[in-house]
């Protein structure tokens, strides 16, 4: 399977781009945000609570990343405006931190400040282990400053992320994990499909014991059952801690959450870079695009 799906990315290049768009348009809301509030809509009406993010990331301009700042805070009026159950996702290389570290810092502390005078949230995206240190170190300076409606991301496959709950402990933080999908090397990142999935449940549970509130985000049957037994041994309520998943992957699984009484907030990416976003986020994790070809498969099917 692993060489099909290396197969699969390698002639994603060469892919018109109006098949692209049709592979990814179960998993991108759109280019526009009207599109992802379409989307945000019916989630809500599931249900479901939404996390909306713009596409674009590596930025090499200035400018870029003060109109990227500019579309996070007409996201955040729009879901004022419309009443939806939606806060914001946001990658720090979007707002300038592969420019300058004090000019992102300053970009997000606007939009953080922004979320809080409307009530809503801001999540700190985790990328890729170039930007660890500096993204722990925002989020460090933001939760300092008494901001206290964000969170960051930390991935199980990381060899640091136990030590980094360690250290982020006495900020009780609120902390999304996932399993992490940048390509890293051996020394940084765990390779092995089981040791990362009980990297995983161990950083869940050492960020309970740390009073974190935990966005579990993961499609792993074998991780939710074992999250779901954590959460009954500790007796937590459904408002302490939330699953997350992506747009249109496995929403089965999403739905038999609902229905059990647990909150699950959905990942909506839209933008105008959905086609360079589709074909990099393939490209660094084979898998996902194994998955989508075979999914997309099954639904031709008669």
């Amino acid at each position: 399977m692993a060489l099909l799906d290396r197969a699969i990315v390698r002639v994603l290049p060469a892919v018109p781009r109006p098949v692209v768009r049709r592979l990814s348009r179960r998993y991108i809301a759109g280019p526009d945000l009207a599109q992802a509030c379409r989307v945000v809509t019916t989630l809500n009406e599931q249900g479901k609570m939404a996390t909306i993010d713009v596409l674009g990331e590596e930025i090499t301009r200035r400018e870029e990343a003060t109109a990227l700042l500019d579309e996070y805070e007409d996201v955040f009026e729009t879901i004022e405006r419309e009443g939806l159950d939606s806060n914001v996702s946001v990658k720090l290389t979007g707002l300038g931190l592969k420019l300058d570290h004090d000019f992102c810092r300053d970009n997000v502390a606007t939009l953080v400040a922004d979320a809080a005078g409307r009530n809503n949230f801001v999540r700190i995206d985790m990328e890729d282990s170039s930007t660890t240190g500096e993204t722990l170190e925002i989020y460090r300076d933001l939760c300092g400053r008494g901001l206290d409606n964000v969170g960051v991301v930390l991935q199980a496959y990381m060899k640091r992320t136990l030590a980094d709950i360690g250290a982020l402990a006495e900020l009780h933080p609120n902390v999304r994990v996932c399993k992490g999908i940048y390509v890293e090397p051996p020394s940084v990142a765990y390779q092995e499909f089981e040791t990362v999935r009980i990297n995983f449940v161990e950083a869940v549970e050492a960020l309970f014991d740390a009073g974190a509130y935990v966005a579990v985000a993961t499609h792993d049957d074998w991780v939710i059952g074992e999250v779901l037994t954590l959460i009954e041994e500790r007796g937590l309520e459904p408002h302490e801690y939330e699953f997350q998943m992506l747009l249109g992957v496995r929403p089965e699984l999403g739905d038999e959450l609902v229905r059990e009484g647990h909150r699950l907030r959905i990942y909506v990416p839209f933008g105008r870079q959905w086609y360079e976003y589709s074909l990099r986020r393939l490209q660094e994790n084979p898998k996902i695009a194994g998955y989508i070809a075979l999914d997309t498969l099954k639904r031709l099917r008669p």
